[in-house]
């Protein structure tokens, strides 16, 4: 029986909360859009319109996808994140709404400076770092990362958003010391990988059979990656610079303690929209 865009659209939305999809009315807005080929705005005006089998077909075969637990970012091979369209593949992981509280409290930082330098490390797709140059125009960002994958999305995404002059992407490990010629940054922000190893087999499918493990392993405990950086990184920063992270629940008093031990003062930890602790920062005070 021949079916309308609207009705289809609602009739994923349905089946989408049934399995219990939080965000159903965005996800098959995105479905819908994305197998019919259509922009939002169109799928509103063509809403009376009926749909070919084929296409109906095309867009019941994504539902199956989502409904078998893969995540609708990876469906469509993009997201929004701070209002940039992002390309998105199963190499980095899918831009969150927790991690916006990272750039709101970077920005309110950032944005006094002018001109300055900022690193993003384990950047993933880009998303932090192109989220504060797209704010601020006055910041230089390296976006530093360590898989090849995630580097290709993040040149996409500095292309997509048209940031190439003041945005660029490099090769580097975070547990590594960086090398001299990288320079300084007044501020370094990271969303590291931040899951107990142990812990990832518990995840939801969507996670832990389909987002990159090497962008969740966070170590035995989950704060390898947490002591790697404050450790050596903290070199990078310009005297009086600050450090970023994003943590995990249950994470932040014990990374405050890291960067802490570090010489990190004027420690702060700030909550997402849930009230969650999600955000711990610091200012490196050393000599000049």
């Amino acid at each position: 029986m021949a079916t309308t865009y609207n009705n289809l659209y609602l009739d994923i939305r349905q089946r989408l909360r049934k399995s219990g999809v939080e965000a159903a009315t965005l996800e098959a807005r995105e479905i819908v859009c994305f197998g019919t080929g259509k922009t939002r705005e169109e799928l509103q005006r063509d809403g009376g319109l009926y749909v070919s089998p084929e296409t109906e077909r095309q867009v019941g075969a994504l539902v199956e996808r989502r409904l078998a637990g893969e995540p609708v970012a990876y469906l469509i091979g993009e997201w929004e994140f701070y209002g940039l369209p992002l390309d998105i593949s199963p190499e980095v992981l899918i831009p969150r709404p927790d991690t916006e509280v990272l750039v709101d409290q970077a920005l309110l930082y950032l944005k006094d400076l002018g001109a300055c330098r900022v690193l993003d490390l384990c950047a993933g797709s880009g998303c932090i770092g192109l989220a504060v140059a797209s704010q601020a125009p006055g910041l230089r960002v390296v976006l530093g990362e360590w898989s090849d994958g995630a580097l290709r999305i993040c040149r996409q995404n500095i292309r997509r958003n048209g940031l190439t002059a003041r945005v660029v992407a490099m090769h580097t490990d975070a547990r590594e010391k960086p090398d001299k010629t990288l320079g300084e940054f007044q501020c370094i922000l990271s969303n590291p990988p931040y899951i107990p190893r142990e812990d990832i087999s518990g995840l939801d499918v969507s996670v832990k059979d389909y987002e990159p493990h090497l962008a969740l392993d966070g170590g035995e405990d989950g704060l390898d990656f947490y002591r790697a950086i404050s450790q050596k990184w903290k070199d990078a920063l310009a005297p009086g610079g600050r450090l970023y992270f994003e943590v995990g629940a249950g994470q932040a008093d014990s990374v405050l303690r890291i960067m802490r031990q570090e010489g990190f003062g004027d420690l702060q930890i700030i909550p997402d929209h849930r009230e969650i602790p999600r955000v711990v920062y610091g200012t490196l005070c050393k000599a000049v």
